[in-house]
């Protein structure tokens, strides 16, 4: 997982310690050879799907995986961050959980997607916030600690606000077992990150020497879940494809504009902003795919293979064009 990083921010104007500026490089690679990863094994799962939809009985444990290294990587100050800064914390979970799952109910609305795919769009919608936020963030100039928080909080209400707001915004297409959700992001998602925040407390020295592979291993781990997902729908991907492109685009760029805009209307300062851009905007796309497999089909699956690439890609460019902004001066209520 791209956040294993962890980056912290620098004082506005300072020049980066040796050890920050050597994690700015790695969270700089990391985000650009992510997607291209995430490219070539979603080409892989479509040309070899004989190869990787046997494998799809695996993706809850893969999931596992990525979230324990997300446990991995959590401290206490993180925690600490939430009871600091409440208003600003609840702000983006607010925004995070109306904003997303409203866009993808009413893009799956204009487009007129056949219902497993507006099923798997909602889907991505109610997850909790992506894996690679973070890091987006910290290469935003944005306020890494904000971004830590809402994304921690967010994975860890989402056992039970996921299902409810699936079932609630994607009843009316498919039958929706919310309480087989529950059981699932409980063993797929809270149960891991529990874990690796054990693995944090009482192995510290061990968990500190392998921290700087959990990016990579996690990005491995992401890469290998979209292809198969790729795989399961391999047959209908030419077919439904473009639609649902078109339909992650606008999910995600919906989500980075009014996440952002939520700040601003939360009268947060310029660099809690772009962390909640990010925070509202990138989605745990590896849980939505879990998710849809396991409870619905491949196909529904798709929207999620689909956002894991786009919106590492469009982060990374929105992140870029951020950091040459200057921030505005705005005070920020906690």
């Amino acid at each position: 997982m791209l956040e294993a990083t962890k980056p912290q921010n620098s004082p506005e104007g300072a020049p980066l310690n040796p050890a920050l500026a050597a994690e700015s490089r790695i969270a700089r690679v990391a985000v650009t050879v992510f997607p291209l990863l995430v490219v070539a094994a979603g080409i892989a799962g479509y040309l070899l799907p004989g190869t990787f939809k046997p494998m799809g009985t695996a993706v809850p444990y893969l999931l596992g995986i990525i979230m324990f290294c997300m446990g991995l990587t959590l401290t206490p100050p993180d925690f600490a961050a939430v009871a600091k800064r409440p208003w600003a914390v609840a702000l983006g979970i607010v925004a995070h959980y109306v904003i997303m799952p409203g866009a993808g109910w009413l893009i799956a609305q204009a487009l007129n997607l056949e219902p497993e795919l507006a099923v798997g769009l909602i889907l991505v919608g109610c997850a909790p916030s992506g894996t690679a936020s973070n890091v987006m963030a910290f290469l935003a100039k944005g306020d890494v600690a904000l971004s830590v928080a809402v994304a921690s909080v967010s994975t860890l209400i989402a056992p039970i606000v996921t299902p409810l707001l699936v079932l609630f915004l994607a009843g009316s297409y498919l039958n929706i077992d919310a309480g087989g959700m529950v059981v699932d992001i409980l063993n797929t998602v809270l149960l891991p990150v529990v874990a690796g925040l054990l693995a944090r407390l009482f192995l510290k020295k061990l968990v500190d020497k392998v921290l700087p592979a959990l990016p990579w291993a996690s990005a491995v781990v992401i890469s290998l879940i979209v292809a198969i997902v790729v795989a399961g729908s391999a047959s209908k991907i030419v077919a439904a494809g473009g639609i649902v492109f078109l339909a992650v685009v606008l999910h995600n760029g919906f989500g980075l504009g009014l996440g952002y805009l939520a700040g601003k209307l939360g009268r947060l300062d310029d660099k809690a902003r772009r962390a909640l851009a990010f925070e509202v905007g990138m989605q745990n796309s590896g849980l939505a795919a879990t998710l849809a497999t396991a409870h619905f089909s491949p196909l529904a699956a798709l929207p999620s293979a689909v956002f894991s690439l786009w919106h590492n890609i469009s982060g990374a460019i929105v992140a870029a064009w951020l950091a040459r902004r200057p921030l505005q001066d705005t005070p920020a209520p906690q």
